[in-house]
């Protein structure tokens, strides 16, 4: 993790150092090991350092070629350096003294504007091009590294790391993009190219972009691929491939030159991170891991001690703890929003700020962590809704059945939601008598009246059939698209000012139900939350000059976890079926086999009503006001009564309502962006 910016004057006006100064200055806190920048004339780039991996040790940035007509600033990580060193024989030189940058400046000599495409790991990086007169662009495929930019056709093109080093030049404006509000408020984040400020927009993960004085071109150079399929020859070589991968994703994200911190919470995507690595440095004969792990003495139901210390338990690690019901929710603001430059979305963002802020303390710069092993591997239950679609009822009540054991619940609650609605599909095809076969069946293994489920699953929709038949036949308006979010939160004269239903209807992947698992988990795996999420958690490790690193963001991991087959995914009621199998002997068995992880709301809710009462009473009081023009205050007002309540009458809804109001009211009088 560095940090990077450039000023590029489309007018031919000549760059002034002192504002590349002011820019590399608002981002000290990205690189504490140097700072330099280079300009001429119309053109400039500045860099800060952050030492990380033993090439690092031996990088100046930003980095001009020898025959200087090629200049490049680049916060990166290139993961596949041995590769692309035997492709591009740099001055025959030994791969331990490449540096990452220099490797990709070289893969733009040889490919040009398509060298994204042979790149693999985490990066950001905009090369000038003297010859060609344009600057080139590109950001990873998931967006780990993040690039913000300002442009002014004919004008100017400014980019950074961070969107505060773009604001502190006096002709980028901090206008509020009321767009992005309504997105932020309608939990929608699809959108990968707005910000929160109307005129400094995002570089998309995946994407390439090239700006001269003609204008600016922007392409996806790859995209995660829904229709490949995987087949290998039984379950232990699909286990056997994912080790392998999996173990590649870990090992060249340990690629450092100072100590490494493992993030470990007691879950299965942690616990698989932290003892893969552990093994791997054991093995190369380097020191025990330090772990980081959070938890909880006054809220014990959310405490995971006993994963965790399983884990531990195996040796080779170096523990350490913060407490996470030591401070609320809304602690600390103030210093956090001095570098968040985007309102925070998760309730559960002051655990990272809590695990960070202790790993710089223990001198560490480097973290791992197991973020989003839940989507890359999925759990699969999408597998049930394939099955539903597909009439293969026997295999679906055997999942639901194996599924409630596993979590404790009810056969019947997993199953009602993912087979139930698709009993109508037969009565849509007219297969009545496989619909009476299929409600006997369900009648057998639940218990549920079949006068029920014919009247409600087989008459209903019937009957409903035939009166849109008959008004679509009369040419009558007959259907509104009730898949779309309601958005009570929101003021509907606002939402209505901006079209937002129709933003939703477009942008919005998840509004329409996948048809198989492999496209919910494609879709799960594109969503604009990904992005702003990393975009959030590297900002939050820069606040203390720390590089996390994501192995299930591994680019070789997630197209081949997006191409199995469903099994894989979900089979006798696991979910991630296939990473279980795979760290057999290398996880603890109480977490291979583990059903589900603590929930972390007591702790959020505690929080809120008691550590950070008075902060919470104060916003809703004061500062909510802020967003009058936005949502609509009633509302909030009663969910916000309803969390006060002795009766614990409160929803999760409620809860989320009251977070995303509060948290938002208050970036917004700290930034000064309240209207």
């Amino acid at each position: 993790m560095s940090g990077i910016m450039g000023i590029y004057y489309l007018d031919d006006r000549s760059v002034e150092k002192q504002d590349l100064e002011k820019m590399v200055n608002t981002l000290s806190h990205r690189g504490p090991d140097g700072a330099d920048i280079w300009h001429d004339v119309n053109l400039g780039f500045g860099h800060r350092m952050l030492w990380t991996t033993p090439e690092s040790l031996l990088e100046k940035l930003p980095l001009v070629n020898q025959a200087g007509d090629l200049v490049i600033t680049a916060d990166a990580r290139i993961d596949n350096r041995e590769e692309l060193s035997s492709i591009l024989q740099i001055n025959n030189c030994p791969l331990d003294k490449i540096t990452d940058t220099q490797l990709i400046l070289a893969a733009y000599q040889k490919w040009g504007e398509l060298c994204s495409e042979y790149l693999l790991g985490d990066f950001a990086f905009a090369i000038w091009d003297k010859k060609k007169q344009t600057l080139f662009c590109a950001r990873d495929h998931f967006g780990v590294k993040p690039f913000y930019y300002y442009y002014q056709s004919s004008q100017e093109f400014i980019f950074a790391s961070e969107i505060k080093a773009l604001l502190c030049l006096p002709q980028v404006p901090r206008r509020l993009n009321e767009i992005r509000i309504a997105d932020y408020l309608a939990l929608m984040m699809e959108d990968q190219t707005i910000t929160t400020y109307k005129d400094i927009l995002r570089l998309p993960p995946a994407h390439s972009m090239v700006v001269s004085q003609s204008g600016i071109q922007q392409w996806s150079y790859w995209s995660l691929d829904p229709e490949r399929e995987i087949h290998l020859a039984d379950n232990e070589a699909y286990a056997k491939e994912f080790r392998q991968i999996f173990t590649q994703a870990v090992e060249c994200r340990l690629r450092s030159a100072f100590p490494i911190i493992s993030q470990l919470s007691g879950g299965l995507d942690s616990s698989a991170v932290t003892c893969v690595a552990r093994n791997l440095l054991a093995e190369a004969g380097k020191t025990p891991l330090n772990t980081i792990s959070t938890i909880f003495d006054k809220i014990t139901e959310c405490d995971e001690r006993p994963f965790i210390n399983a884990v531990l338990e195996q040796g080779g690690f170096i523990p350490h703890y913060v407490h996470g019901d030591e401070f609320g929710p809304l602690s600390d603001l103030d210093s956090i929003f001095q570098y968040e430059d985007e309102a925070l979305l998760g309730p559960s963002h002051f655990y990272p700020w809590m695990v960070y802020r202790t790993a710089k303390e223990l001198g560490m710069r480097i973290s791992l962590d197991g973020f989003d092993g839940d989507t890359t591997v999925s759990h699969g239950i999408a597998r049930l809704t394939e099955l539903g679609r597909q009439a293969k009822w026997r295999t679906l009540i055997q999942e639901a059945k194996a599924i409630a054991v596993h979590h404790n619940v009810s056969p019947y609650t997993v199953f009602r939601g993912h087979g139930l609605p698709y009993l109508q599909d037969l009565v849509k095809k007219w297969q009545w008598i496989e619909f009476v076969k299929t409600v006997q069946l369900i009648h057998k293994h639940f218990g549920v009246s079949r006068k029920l489920l014919i009247i409600n699953y087989g008459i209903k929709p019937f009957w409903e059939q035939i009166r849109l038949f008959w008004r679509k036949q009369n040419r009558q308006k007959t259907f509104v698209d009730s898949s779309l979010p309601e958005t009570p939160l929101i003021k509907r004269n606002f939402a209505q000012r901006i079209r937002l239903d129709e933003r939703i209807q477009t942008l919005d992947p998840l509004r329409k139900a996948p048809l198989t698992l492999r496209e919910e988990h494609w879709r799960s795996l594109t969503q604009g939350i990904l992005a702003y999420t990393l975009e959030q958690m590297d900002q939050y490790a820069a606040m203390f000059s720390l590089e996390v690193r994501h192995p299930f963001m591994d680019k070789r991991l997630i197209e081949f976890c997006v191409a199995l087959p469903s099994e894989q995914k979900l089979y006798q009621g696991w979910g991630r079926m296939i990473m279980r199998r795979a760290l057999d002997g290398i996880l603890p068995e109480t977490i291979q086999w583990r059903g589900g992880k603590a929930d972390l709301s007591p702790n959020f809710n505690n929080g809120l009503l008691n550590r950070d009462r008075q902060i919470l009473d104060q916003v809703m009081s004061q500062k909510i006001k802020h967003l009058e023009k936005y949502i609509n205050l009633d509302f909030l007002q009663t969910a916000y009564q309803r969390i006060l309540s002795a009766d614990n009458q409160a929803s999760n809804d409620d809860w989320m309502t009251v977070w995303q109001a509060v948290i938002l009211a208050s970036w917004l009088d700290f930034k000064g962006l309240a209207p």
